[in-house]
């Protein structure tokens, strides 16, 4: 979600820059180059049929799987998450396909791709990869974004998780559409030409001010923005990916809305009641009615990112997961 803000402060630099495109093809390659020697791999690479995932894995105990949101990768939970969770679970977190460290599959070339991988795509991706790390019955968490591909994931293997917990998590429809930058920078015409001056020329206190609004109305905790590595979201590839993911979300959550009844494993839902970015009034609450025996834990006051001002909360929703499929 930290694209939209950014992508229009930087529209009207197209047409007078279109001209310049080898200088903007180098600027871009620069910053690229630069944030993937300041910001490299944490975890491990995982071969599946070709396609390279990376995976942070730390800990001990039953399986917990992360799965990050829009614009995200494994950072968001190696901040400081993974830290409060390793003590009692072996944590396994996966970049989603194009961001962080993980290859879309058949595009290793570095060529444009103009297909989405829908959640369907990304949660056989990475359920293969777990598979190579012999995960087994985990709790699988999911982010926002992640919350779809998490959701995803235990519908098309209803036999392989114990439990879910979705938190601030794109579950259901929402009414009118992201804004059309969206479109733009998933198209081919706006993926060569709006996406690289997008990396080459996005400046750094914009992009900073695009995190806070994704906090609000919580203060962007000390730290975050140096950790997180944002050159990397911000690589040519890694926008593409996350434009033509999150454009082409919808249908996907439309058509998995009619299969929640079929879920039957403990679920635990988080989420802030102040979450402007995927409110919780279009998403979790019906999520609660659509799953049976779902349990929804609101936060008051919270947004977007309670996985960083409300740990606690979302920990022990983790905890009572456990407990309630039997692993604690």
């Amino acid at each position: 979600m930290i694209l939209k803000k950014l992508a229009i402060s930087l529209l009207i630099s197209t047409l007078a820059l279109a001209g310049c495109g080898a200088y903007v093809d180098r600027k871009a390659g620069k910053r690229e180059d630069m944030a993937e020697e300041n910001y490299g791999p944490t975890g491990q690479f995982i071969d599946v049929n070709g396609t390279r995932v990376h995976a942070h894995v730390e800990g001990q105990g039953p399986d917990l799987i992360l799965i990050h949101g829009a614009s995200g990768s494994t950072r968001e939970f190696t901040f400081r998450f993974i830290d409060q969770l390793k003590d009692r679970y072996r944590v396994i977190a996966f970049d989603r396909p194009g961001l962080g460290w993980t290859q879309r599959p058949g595009n290793h070339g570095g060529a444009f791709n103009s297909r989405a991988e829908s959640p369907q795509e990304q949660a056989v991706l990475l359920k293969a990869a777990a598979d190579k790390l012999d995960v087994r019955d985990p709790i699988i968490l999911g982010h926002s974004y992640g919350g779809a591909v998490a959701l995803a994931w235990v519908l098309k293997y209803p036999n392989h998780a114990s439990a879910l917990v979705p938190v601030s998590a794109a579950s259901n429809p929402w009414p009118g559409g992201l804004g059309p930058l969206y479109g733009v920078n998933s198209s081919s015409i706006g993926g060569v030409t709006v996406v690289p001056l997008i990396t080459a020329f996005a400046p750094k206190n914009r992009v900073e001010g695009v995190v806070d609004t994704i906090f609000a109305p919580q203060p962007t905790p000390s730290g975050y923005v140096n950790y997180i590595g944002i050159g990397l979201t911000l690589r040519r590839e890694t926008l593409r990916a996350n434009a033509q993911q999150v454009n082409s979300l919808r249908p996907h959550v439309v058509g998995m809305s009619k299969q929640y009844k079929d879920i039957n494993i403990p679920v635990e839902i988080v989420h802030g009641d102040a979450d402007d970015i995927v409110p919780l009034d279009i998403h979790s609450r019906p999520l609660a009615t659509q799953i049976p025996d779902a349990n929804l834990t609101i936060l008051p006051g919270i947004g977007h990112m309670p996985h960083h001002v409300a740990e606690d909360a979302v920990i022990a929703a983790i905890d009572r997961a456990a407990t309630r499929a039997g692993l604690r």
